[in-house]
């Protein structure tokens, strides 16, 4: 099945038109600054070829008109018909509890998708976009919603319940959700593949690590504790959020400072993590090479960002009684060698060897063959996740029908 994979952003569109069959990306793209005149569309095909489209793009409707249009192009388009285009795959960022799996959209689901805006006001609103978008170009074609939270929504209580009055759990659905559902769902599958084994019978440790992180103790193929929580600004320091802290610290500063919530909001998941406390960069590589050079406020944000995912860790090996390997993923986990060997220093005994050439070297396997614990590091792929729950859906439904 040919699936078109859309990522809505409120300003952005990220997409991916991926057979299933051969598990393979026909094309790929992105459409930038979407409502402003000088939007772009870069849109690149299998083989190469690629162009760049600048125009006025006011909304996610005519954005994704543009992608059909360049899709459909004699000279760099991939099909010849829209109908070539058989389901479409959403990711969507909260699912809440609604939601704890993969689903064909629905006048229902879209209701369901509204009721969680209060969970993800910054991200639901721009799926949705792009869902009532597709239904008015593509009318027909079957949408899937693949959830960012899903793979979590089966941790125990003991992880997702927060220590405050229950009644407010129960009155609010604040608990932990987590996120970054998709990658940690295909690198543990992909984990259990390259070692030859089933995933069922596996403890993984997951750490998605880009401008967002997350770290996941997947146990049995299944999600039993991840570190981003009721939002995603909990767990490891990131590249402009906070990550753990005390609670009481953000009023202490808003009582300081005199802060709105709102400023609130913007102090911790904008100008905080790497870039707040660094005072140069949110990206990794900037920050390695500021820390070579003997910026210590760089070095600083190495060691804390290093160690947090350290410590979660020993914390999520000894939450699942054991460790079966360990994977890096995500733009900083795939490519900063300085990173992966700086978590993986000092762990000789929990069975990490982390080997040195390996792991410059950007292999799959990145430690020592004497290393009991298989550390890895896997290129994180959630869009072919969203199109084979899409194609599976839709297929289910074809025979059904």
């Amino acid at each position: 099945m040919k699936v078109l994979v859309l990522n809505c952003g409120s300003s952005s569109i990220k997409y991916q038109f991926i057979d299933t069959t051969e598990k393979f990306a026909l094309a790929k793209g992105v459409v930038e600054r979407i409502g402003m005149s000088s939007a772009v569309l870069s849109h690149n095909r299998h083989d190469g070829d690629g162009i760049k489209i600048v125009g006025e793009i006011l909304d996610h409707t005519i954005a994704i008109e543009y992608v059909l249009g360049v899709m459909l192009s004699k000279n760099h388009g991939v099909i010849d018909d829209k109908d070539d285009i058989e389901a479409v795959g959403h990711r969507v960022v909260h699912g809440g509890e609604t939601f704890s799996g993969s689903v064909l959209i629905t006048d229902e689901v879209i209701q369901g998708l509204q009721d969680n805006i209060e969970l993800a006001p910054l991200h639901n609103p721009p799926n949705l976009k792009g869902i009532q978008a597709v239904k008015r170009i593509l009318p027909g074609t079957p949408q899937v919603a693949v959830f960012d939270t899903a793979f979590h929504t089966q941790m125990p209580a003991k992880a997702f319940l927060y220590g405050i009055p229950y009644e407010l759990y129960k009155k609010y659905k604040i608990r932990r959700y987590g996120f970054h559902g998709t990658s940690h769902l295909y690198v543990s599958r992909k984990a259990a593949e390259i070692l030859g084994k089933n995933i069922e019978d596996l403890k993984i440790i997951t750490a998605h690590l880009g401008n967002g992180c997350s770290m996941a103790a997947v146990k049995n193929g299944k999600s039993v504790d991840t570190t981003m929580g009721f939002t995603p600004l909990e767990g490891l320091l990131m590249g402009t959020r906070s990550g753990d802290m005390d609670p009481w610290l953000i009023l202490y500063i808003m009582g300081k400072e005199g802060l709105s919530l709102n400023e609130a909001n913007t102090l911790l998941n904008k100008h905080s993590g790497l870039i707040g406390i660094s005072g140069e960069s949110s990206d990794m590589r900037e920050i390695v090479a500021a820390m070579n050079e003997g910026h210590k406020r760089s070095k600083y944000a190495f060691d804390i960002f290093t160690y947090r995912v350290k410590k979660y860790l020993g914390a999520y090996a000894a939450a699942m009684g054991g460790l079966d390997a360990f994977v890096f993923t995500g733009g900083i986990g795939e490519n900063s060698a300085e990173v992966r060997a700086e978590i993986c220093k000092d762990l000789e005994f929990m069975g990490i060897e982390l080997d040195e050439e390996r792991n410059k070297n950007k292999e799959e396997l990145i430690s020592k063959d004497s290393s009991r614990i298989p550390v890895l590091r896997i290129p994180t792929n959630e869009e072919l996740v969203i199109a084979m729950d899409t194609s599976q859906i839709v297929e289910e439904i074809k025979v059904h029908n």
